[in-house]
C-alpha cells in the first residue's frame, strides 16, 4: 500500500536501490576466502550452499531502509497530523449536535460556567435534561490531549468550540492552527 503513494521519483530511488543490492550480492559471492589449514579459520569461514549475509550486504540494506525512510517518512508523518485535524473538526461537529439535542430539551445552551459537563452530567437549574447527549458519559480531549475550550455566546452563533491545535495555544498555522466551529456557525446562518 505504501508503495502506491510513492512518487515516480522514488520508485526510481527504490528500483535503484534494489539494483545495488543485487550488485553487491553478486560481488560478494564473488569473493570467496579460502581457507589455510588453520582449524579455527576453517570453522570461521563459510561453505559453499551455507545461508546468511556477510557484513556488506547488511549495510546495504539498512542504507536501503535508511534511504526509503528518509524519503517517505515525512509524507506519512504529514497525513497523521492532517488526520487529527480532522478528527478534531468532527468532534466539534458532534458536539454542536448534541448541545442542539440539550438546546430541545432544556431550551437552552449551557452556559459558560457549566460548559461541556452539561452534556453528560446534569445541570442544577435543568429540569428537563434527558442525557447524557455524548457516548461514554465523557468529554472527550481533542486529538492532543487538551480541553475543548467552549464559549457561550460563540463569535458568530450561540456558542463557540475550539481546540487550539497541536501546540495548545492560541493562534499558530498548520496543525497548530486552532479549530473551531465558527465556520459550520456561518454557513448554517447564511
Amino acid at each position: 500500500m505504501l508503495l502506491r503513494k510513492m512518487t515516480g521519483a522514488s520508485r526510481d530511488v527504490v528500483g535503484a536501490a534494489q539494483a545495488m543490492m543485487r550488485a553487491v550480492t553478486q560481488q560478494a559471492r564473488a569473493l570467496r576466502f579460502v581457507a589455510r589449514d588453520n582449524s579455527a579459520i576453517r570453522r570461521s569461514t563459510r561453505v559453499h550452499g551455507e545461508g546468511g549475509f556477510t557484513l556488506v550486504e547488511m549495510l546495504v540494506v539498512i542504507a536501503i531502509i535508511g534511504l526509503v525512510m528518509g524519503l517517505v517518512g515525512p509524507r506519512v508523518l504529514s497525513y497523521l497530523g492532517e488526520s487529527k485535524v480532522k478528527a478534531a473538526k468532527l468532534q466539534i461537529e458532534s458536539f454542536g449536535s448534541s448541545l442542539d439535542l440539550f438546546y430541545l430539551d432544556v431550551g437552552r445552551y449551557p452556559s459558560s460556567d457549566e460548559g461541556l459537563r452539561a452534556l453528560v452530567e446534569r445541570p442544577s437549574n435543568a429540569a428537563a435534561w434527558n442525557g447524557p447527549y455524548l457516548k461514554n458519559a465523557a468529554v472527550p480531549a481533542d486529538p492532543w490531549g487538551n480541553a475543548y475550550i467552549y464559549r457561550v455566546p460563540g463569535a458568530k452563533g450561540p456558542y463557540q468550540i475550539v481546540s487550539l491545535g497541536s501546540d495548545g495555544q492560541e493562534g499558530g498555522t498548520g496543525t497548530a492552527a486552532d479549530i473551531g466551529n465558527t465556520e459550520t456557525l456561518a454557513a448554517v446562518s447564511r
